[in-house]
């Protein structure tokens, strides 16, 4: 009789467990909700349409911004001498033809004291050939002399003339100066001189280097596993350190098909306008290189994209109460758009503002 007693008392509590396990699940069911948008935050919400789009293909490289090499002027020393009057510095901007140095020469004193030994010349060979002239018209001379008296007068000019010239490449001035000045207008990118330096004709180092900087160059790296990804204009989107969210578009205009021997990449280069100068040379580089193809597929905007747990997400968005992160792969991204393929179909809506605080509340 115990024994059976024992066994109904067992059977009871059993029961009693099991039914305050039921109760307590259907408790949690109960407590968790459905998430729902709220209006306040619906109304700060961008809803965007998954649409199918020529798929365009992008490869992000490494550069730097660099002078456009066409619109750079390095001015070497014509003549040796002491350098005055220097008073430009690293970064001036500088008119075309304005003064940029004066270089103290016995050059330009030579060139200046040919200039009247020339005159003098072509002054005494005149009197000459018009006093020849007389005499033969006298029969006081031959033809011959007379003919020498000519040549003697032409050469003389001819030396009056090749001394000006001389002259005026060096910049014409007579008073044993050489004027520097700027052969364009732009940025005084290098500056290798001081007051009261000397120079000499014959050094390899230029005075100053002059760059107009309205457009730069981009150099960017590929490596060898990307070169059949990098085309001529190919569209390039380069954004920088100092200015992270502006982007500058550009065209590929330039593929060296060479590896450097050292680095083992090939060098492209985009050229981008650069109107407010906010673009500096060596000024580190991301370029974004973007090829479109032919074909098609689904995109959305980047904004929409939740990485979690080694996947991508979508929040396909029906109404505030229906929302539903769908996983997707990533075919090609830019910085607007991604290229994806997945569970989803063009014309499905999408949260593409503020989907990451959506998608964890979801899932709290």
């Amino acid at each position: 009789m115990m024994l059976q007693n024992k066994i109904f008392l067992s059977f009871l509590l059993a029961t009693n467990f099991l039914a305050c396990s039921c109760n307590s699940d259907r408790g949690k069911e109960v407590s968790k909700q459905k998430y729902v948008i709220a209006d306040s935050l619906m109304k700060t919400l961008q809803i965007d349409t998954v649409m199918n789009c020529p798929l365009v293909n992008s490869l992000t490289l490494t550069g730097k911004v660099s002078f456009n090499e066409d619109k750079v002027n390095r001015i070497f020393p014509m003549v040796s001498g002491i350098i005055t009057d220097v008073n430009f510095q690293l970064g001036d901007y500088v008119q075309k033809g304005q003064k940029l140095g004066v270089i103290r020469s016995s050059e330009m004193a030579g060139y200046g004291s040919d200039i009247i030994t020339s005159k003098t010349n072509l002054l005494i060979a005149q009197k000459n050939m018009d006093a020849a002239n007389d005499m033969y018209k006298s029969g006081l001379m031959s033809e011959k002399d007379y003919i020498t008296a000519q040549q003697l007068y032409k050469q003389a000019e001819a030396q009056l003339v090749r001394s000006n010239e001389v002259l005026q490449i060096n910049g014409g001035n007579t008073q044993g100066e050489f004027i520097v000045r700027a052969p364009i207008s732009g940025f005084i990118v290098e500056k290798q001189i001081n007051s009261n330096m000397a120079i000499r004709n014959d050094n390899t180092n230029n005075l100053f280097t002059i760059s107009d900087l309205k457009n730069v160059w981009v150099i960017a790296n590929v490596y060898e596993s990307n070169i059949t990804q990098v085309h001529m204009g190919d569209d390039a989107e380069v954004t920088t350190l100092s200015y992270p969210g502006r982007v500058f578009k550009g065209k590929v205009d330039q593929i060296l098909n060479v590896l450097d021997p050292t680095n083992k990449v090939m060098k492209i280069r985009v050229v981008l306008p650069n109107d407010d100068y906010a673009l500096k040379p060596e000024m580190f580089a991301s370029v974004n290189v973007i090829n479109k193809n032919n074909s098609d597929a689904l995109c959305v905007p980047s904004s929409a994209l939740i990485f979690d747990q080694s996947q991508y997400f979508i929040l396909v968005y029906k109404s505030p109460s229906d929302v539903k992160a769908t996983p997707v792969k990533i075919i090609s991204s830019n910085a607007d758009r991604s290229y994806i393929s997945g569970d989803v179909q063009a014309g499905d809506r999408v949260i593409a503002s503020n989907a990451i605080l959506i998608y964890e509340a979801m899932n709290d």
